[in-house]
């Protein structure tokens, strides 16, 4: 997923911001059961951070505070050996737009 125009702004924290209006929760995913076996852990990571601002910037936030993020995988279990892989990931916050710092 791409960042969109004007989601370069927001920034995502760890602590909730203070003195700013709370906007809507958003959720940024990348990645699904088939494509995310071959997109790198890395990418799938960048791409649900890109969507979860791209959203946060469509309802005018500058900040989102991170409440999870959670990475799905895949399983085989074909020949008995069983293997595991990254296959998406998921990214949930708060959307808060703040006044500029000083």
């Amino acid at each position: 997923v791409d960042l969109e125009s004007g989601a370069q702004q927001v920034r995502i924290v760890t602590n909730e911001p203070q003195g700013c209006d709370y906007l809507g929760e958003v959720t940024g995913s990348q990645g699904d059961f088939f494509r995310g076996s071959f997109t790198s852990n890395a990418n799938l990571e960048t791409g649900a951070r890109n969507d979860m601002k791209n959203q946060a910037s469509k309802l005018g936030a500058n900040k989102v505070h991170l409440l999870t993020n959670r990475a799905g995988q895949t399983g085989t279990m074909g020949d008995g050996s069983g293997s595991m892989e990254q296959t998406n990931v998921t990214y949930t916050g708060v959307a808060y737009k703040c006044p500029p710092s000083k």
